[in-house]
């Protein structure tokens, strides 16, 4: 990172306010850019700011607030960023979540499908006109070796998990459709000059589960002796977001900041298709429309 200059460009972070994308935008900062975070706290993101200005001594940054699970809030802050008129050259879609019981949305969503896949997949649609005038740009997408435990492909006849709830599953099949968003998505803007890549950041010790209460904060407790730092934890994401080694990479996944491969069911073209169906579906047609 010591040898990029960010300089001009203007980065977008989700669920910057700790962990790995508090990490990712120092980062980002450190190299010069402009940061856009959003965040659902005014005073988690307050917070953030200053933490981020004193490591990385660069005062471009501002903040859009918004509840990532709440489509309403998605739209507006696309919209306030539209607005400003400035370019978007890095997207980088990390907030996320994970339940330990089954809740749902203001939209009637269910919570960890409706953050982690359709807030990446909505936001990413509102701003994808700017990134594309702003090419070349990047979209990164935070998804996760956790795939693996979804036990295959997606059951589009349960997105919403009425049929029954398993923590680790849920969260698995949201990972899986990040993966299976980000090679919908590349296929959808190949050669028009933004890349769309995802990556495993590896088991972290942030503050992932730590809304569950007394259990998700002991949960986490006892792994973060044994798990990355959020430093650590975010280079596969810079690394994607700035690398001349992969300005031409696009639909990857990623880990260690080298090509990874997902399990075979992440790979399916023709559930990644149906994927992007059902998620405009979701979002009630409030995307943009498709590319």
């Amino acid at each position: 990172m010591s040898d990029v200059d960010l300089s001009g460009k203007v980065c977008m972070v989700t669920g910057a306010t700790s962990g790995i994308g508090q990490a990712a935008a120092v980062a980002l900062a450190s190299a010069g850019a402009e940061l856009v975070l959003v965040a659902r706290s005014r005073e988690r993101a307050e917070r953030a700011v200053r933490e981020i200005r004193d490591a990385s001594g660069n005062d471009r940054i501002d903040v859009l607030l918004g509840d990532l699970s709440v489509q309403t809030d998605i739209r507006r802050v696309a919209a306030e960023f539209l607005d400003s008129g400035r370019p978007l050259h890095v997207l980088l879609n990390n907030a996320g979540v994970f339940m330990l019981q089954r809740e749902e949305t203001v939209d009637g969503l269910e919570t960890t499908f409706a953050v982690n896949h359709l807030g990446y997949f909505l936001l990413t649609k509102l701003l994808l006109d700017r990134l594309l005038e702003s090419a070349p740009a990047r979209i990164v997408n935070v998804a996760s070796g956790a795939h693996a435990y979804s036990g295959g492909r997606l059951d589009f006849d349960d997105l919403q998990s009425r049929g029954g709830y398993a923590a680790m599953k849920v969260y698995a099949k949201s990972k899986l459709a990040n993966i299976l968003f980000t090679r919908e998505l590349a296929r959808r803007v190949e050669g028009k000059g933004v890349t769309v890549n995802c990556l495993h950041p590896g088991m972290v010790g942030s503050n992932l589960a730590t809304n569950n209460g007394f259990l998700g904060r002991l949960a986490m407790t006892l792994v973060r002796p044994f798990a990355r730092s959020n430093e650590k934890g975010a280079e596969t994401a810079v690394y994607l977001c700035v690398s001349d080694d992969v300005a031409e990479a696009t639909g990857g996944y990623y880990y260690n900041c080298k090509q990874a491969w997902p399990k075979s069911f992440a790979q399916n073209d023709d559930d990644a298709a149906r994927l992007w169906q059902e998620s405009e579906r979701l979002c009630s047609g409030s995307a943009a429309p498709a590319t």
